[in-house]
């Protein structure tokens, strides 16, 4: 199976050779996290919001290649019940830990309702409960300026944790908190995302390779 490398990112989107070496740079923090043990953590808002999501579905099951689970967890199916165990380890499929704050509806709601300013601390909730050192967060956001996700770039950064932002404009203030930033050049809002996307695909097709690639 071909790989889709960087230069074809840049091939087909040319204006993102801007942001080349920290699409690079991402890239080593998220290959550092998951070979560590350690998880993902995504925040964004509106569309933004339905990036998370998107990435988490590319990370959590099988994008391009096969993840079977290992010889040694099939066994323990197995040795739980060989019915189960027979349609689990056939079905089932490795990921790569990833979480997005977006999709947890009870208790962001409840935490709007009960905490004054909960609204603005949505994320950062999230993040100090989900959050450890080792773990990375990316923050998602076209302007780099929403307050929900700065405060929670604060806590990531407290507990010890990477951060990167998938961003436009200038940045934002998100980028004095952020380990990497990829500021996509533009400044429409549409055309932002219409950029993101191509990039967090990237992302996750090296990450998959990296973990899942076909080793022949």
């Amino acid at each position: 199976m071909k790989k889709y490398t960087l230069e074809d990112l840049i091939r087909r989107y040319p204006v993102l050779d801007l942001c080349k070496n920290d699409i690079v740079s991402s890239y080593c923090i998220l290959e550092e996290t998951f070979s560590s043990g350690n998880k993902l953590l995504i925040a964004g808002n509106g569309g933004s919001s339905a990036d998370a999501e998107h990435i988490v579905g590319e990370l959590m099951k099988g994008f391009k290649n096969s993840r079977p689970v290992p010889d040694s967890f099939k066994k323990s199916l197995f040795g739980v019940d060989s019915k189960y165990g027979e349609l689990l380890s056939s079905k089932l499929q490795c990921p790569l830990q990833a979480i997005s704050l977006s999709n947890a509806t009870s208790l962001n709601t409840a935490f709007i309702n009960d905490v004054d300013g909960g609204g603005e601390l949505l994320f950062a909730q999230q993040v100090y409960g989900y959050g450890k050192k080792g773990d990375t967060l990316l923050t998602i956001s076209t302007s780099g300026n929403s307050k929900n996700v700065l405060l929670a770039c604060v806590v990531a950064k407290a507990i010890g944790m990477k951060v990167i932002a998938l961003t436009g404009k200038d940045g934002g203030k998100i980028k004095e908190f952020a380990d990497v930033s990829i500021i996509v050049p533009c400044e429409e809002t549409f055309m932002i995302q219409e950029l993101h996307l191509p990039i967090y695909h990237y992302l996750c097709l090296a990450l998959e390779d990296k973990f899942y690639g076909n080793k022949e």
